[in-house]
């Protein structure tokens, strides 16, 4: 299977988790392409004053891997600045958050796979 630039499903999540403003999201993978083996797979664009809110995960696990920007990252209430090139992990029970408080777009690519 080929999923060719234009034909990837976008949408926009307002305050997506509690966050701050709105995230566009690429969903790379859907639904049954994950062979139930997870239920995300994601480019995510985050603006400038946007975030993704701090969530735990329960059942999960996410790892980030960021593309370009520089993003402030919550890693279970410590925080820290990620830059591209950075991976993150987030264990099941875990939580995280991300946000940008720079002036260019953050871009991640988001897996979350089940425990």
């Amino acid at each position: 299977m080929i999923k060719r630039a234009g034909t990837i499903t976008e949408d926009i999540r307002p305050n997506m988790l509690g966050g701050k403003g709105e995230v566009k999201i690429l969903h790379l993978l859907e639904g049954d392409e994950f062979q139930g083996k997870g239920r995300l797979f994601a480019h995510n664009i985050i603006k400038p004053g946007c975030s993704i809110g701090g969530h735990q995960h329960k059942g999960d696990i996410e790892a980030y891997y960021v593309l370009k920007g520089e993003a402030t990252y919550y890693d279970n209430g410590e925080k820290t600045t990620l830059k591209p090139g950075d991976l993150t992990f987030t264990d099941n029970q875990q939580s995280h958050g991300i946000e940008n408080e720079g002036t260019e777009d953050v871009e991640v690519i988001a897996l979350i796979l089940f425990a």
